[in-house]
């Protein structure tokens, strides 16, 4: 358990710019930071990350909050491990009993098997260079590759024992289940219904997350037979999902941003060599054909990519069509062909950085010339074949999002191939069109100008209600809400005139006093907790203490009450304390006089409703009660109505 002190600290010290700015390229618009948001797929930024309040808020998806909110979404991670990995980013330290074979197995699935991820990676470094096999075997061969100690390092890179259970009798013996090392692939079921290690005899290269956290590993076999793949990868899995992974995006992201700039590999040992000769803003697709998934994760970081191509002209023909991907995406994409004979890791051990940057600066190229270059060779004379390269890249062309950058390519391509602009331009368009033909129609996404509703949505774990089932006075209480979280804790002052003397409450307590003053409690339960911690809780700062709530609910429902586009209540933005509390003391009275106004004319509904069924039943004296209720609450309803009209007229 993290105690209170601890966790404090490390709320205070998390900011959200920074906590952000780890996964997503921030740029400055006023006072807010604003990026491509991370949770879903869009081109145009609308993730919005604001210093002033510690929140961040995607006007798309609806996503965001504290940084413990957005380390929990993204990370996947509990409250408690949210907290911990804050923690790690801000050298705070924090003193935990070790977790008992127990405990471990009573941890979620998820927890499980990234914490077994974790402890297979210090294994399979402790088994390079502690062991004689891992020595004279893995290490040998990472420093003929010409691999420093110190990229060895960090980028954790191991050795698995060439035993059949070597790392799983370790796990087991470390209070990891069978099943977890099945679940996460580190080791197999064998038919005699042991577990036998899915990567003995291989060097190991561990997958990392944006975040840093291991969550798959590649193994290259180094005494490869007939029976045994050359590099066998871990199997998806709840925490790996080889589509959403870079390889390497841990160790670039920092460099990419600063150079706004990307180049990408194909293999580990490529990324590996490029680090090595200097050259740190790239990331590889891990042999696979690059997806959509890794292509949002890079487009967080920067627009500009390159790919490095190697002299294989099947394997680019089999790639290309990631170049479609990424530019259906908005990205600005180069292409370099590396010499013959070399890849990536060949080239960048012959080569430093600056040589390496200028060789990529003074060959590469965009797409239409790459591809018609590439395709050309096959078409030579035949006008068949030149039809179908120029349609082949029409089809890349009208993928493009902007329409500038697509004018652009239309006429070079008509330039290129002396074929009409406008005959091109008709085939870009008729393309598009049926594109947005054949694609299902998406409901609109709010955006941060969008009318605000007049319901905030309500967490179904907490509630259970939704629509009409909710309390009709919940608008108002909902304000009321608002200004709780907000300044529940600042002082109102009130003249009153029986004692001749001034009143103070904390606002919390004032709402409270209101609601008893004539028996009108709030209806949501989810409203009357609140009001309760409030008034309990020893934290001066309410909207941090509910932002940070151990309840998740909480959290993002707070999170919700505090965005600025629910204007149905007032934000004061004075810092001078009495002037606030002047102001608050003038605008309260008339928001719970909304609150009670809403109440009677709820219950003279439910009366009304009543006595026609009482009517209906003929029951007498039911009906002379109700018709008393009725006359009670509409003198109550007109005395409301009064206060109000003073209370606006003394204000205005």
């Amino acid at each position: 358990m993290i105690d209170e002190a601890t966790k404090q600290r490390i709320l205070d010290a998390a900011k959200i710019e920074e906590v952000v700015g780890d996964f997503v390229t921030l740029r400055r618009r006023g006072v807010n930071l604003i990026g491509l948001c991370p949770f879903h797929n869009e081109k145009t930024p609308s993730f919005t990350v604001s210093p002033a309040k510690n929140i961040c808020k995607c006007f798309g998806c609806g996503k965001g909050g504290t940084p413990v909110n957005f380390i929990m979404q993204h990370e996947h991670l509990s409250y408690p491990d949210a907290l911990r990995y804050l923690a790690k980013k801000y050298n705070i330290e924090i003193v935990e009993k070790e977790l008992t074979a127990e405990e471990m197995q009573a941890r979620t699935k998820r927890e499980s098997m990234m914490a077994l991820n974790e402890f297979a990676g210090r294994y399979f470094v402790d088994q390079l260079w502690k062991t004689e096999e891992g020595q004279s075997v893995g290490l040998a061969y990472f420093r003929e590759r010409g691999f420093s100690d110190a990229i060895l390092q960090k980028f954790q890179l191991g050795y698995s024992l060439n035993q059949y259970h070597a790392l799983a009798d370790e796990a087991i013996k470390s209070g990891f289940s069978s099943t977890i090392l099945s679940d996460v692939g580190l080791a197999t079921r064998s038919d005699k219904g042991g577990m036998v290690d899915r990567f003995r005899g291989r060097v190991m290269f561990p997958v990392h997350s944006l975040s840093g956290r291991i969550v798959a590993f590649g193994g290259r076999v180094l005494v490869q037979t007939d029976k045994s793949a050359k590099y066998v990868n871990s199997p998806e899995s709840e925490i790996y999902h080889k589509s959403n992974e870079l390889y390497g995006i841990y160790f670039a992201k920092e460099s990419i941003v600063q150079r706004d700039a990307v180049y990408l590999v194909e293999g580990y040992t490529d990324v590996l060599s490029m680090h090595e000769a200097g050259i740190q803003n790239v990331v590889a697709s891990s042999g696979t054909s690059l997806t959509q998934g890794q292509i949002r994760m890079i487009h967080r970081f920067t627009s500009n990519i390159t790919v490095l191509y190697d002299g294989d002209a099947a394997g680019i023909k089999a790639s290309i069509r990631g170049i479609d991907l990424l530019l259906e995406e908005g990205m600005n994409v180069k292409v370099v062909l590396l010499p013959d004979g070399d890849d990536p890791d060949s080239f960048a051990k012959k080569h430093n950085a600056n040589e390496f940057i200028d060789y990529i600066k003074r060959n590469q190229v965009d797409f239409i010339q790459f591809k018609s270059g590439l395709l050309l060779a096959d078409a030579g004379n035949d006008p068949i074949k030149k039809s179908q390269l120029i349609n082949d890249i029409v089809q890349s062309i009208a993928v493009i999002p902007d329409a500038i950058t697509r004018s652009l390519y239309i006429q070079d391509c008509a330039t290129r191939f002396s074929v009409r602009e406008s005959l091109l331009g008709e085939a870009v368009q008729k393309l598009r069109q049926e594109k947005m033909v054949q694609k299902p129609a998406q409901p609109a996404l709010p955006t941060q100008h969008a009318t605000p509703s007049a319901i905030v949505p309500i967490e179904p774990e907490i509630t259970k209600q939704s629509g009409s089932d909710l309390p009709y006075t919940y608008n108002q209480e909902q304000v009321i809400m608002r200004y709780l979280v907000n300044y529940g804790k600042q002082t109102l002052s009130f003249f009153d005139a029986e004692s001749n003397d001034m009143m103070h409450f904390s606002l919390a307590d004032y709402i409270d006093l209101m609601l008893a003053e004539d028996d009108m409690p709030l209806q949501f339960p989810l409203h009357r907790q609140l009001l309760d911690e409030a008034m309990h809780t020893d934290q001066t700062d309410l909207r941090n203490y509910f932002l940070n709530h151990t309840n998740l609910s909480i959290q993002n429902y707070v999170f919700s009450l505090i965005e600025d586009k629910y204007e149905h209540c007032r934000t004061f933005k004075e810092e001078d304390a009495e002037k606030l509390s002047s102001q608050l003391s003038q605008e309260m009275p008339q928001v719970m006089l909304e609150f009670k106004l809403r109440t009677v004319k709820g219950r003279l509904k439910e009366v009304s409703e009543a006595i026609k069924q009482a009517q209906v039943n003929q029951d007498n004296d039911q009906l002379a009660s109700l018709i008393q209720q009725q006359v009670h609450y509409v003198h109550v309803q007109q005395q409301i109505v009064d206060s109000l009209r003073e209370s606006k007229i003394q204000r205005f």
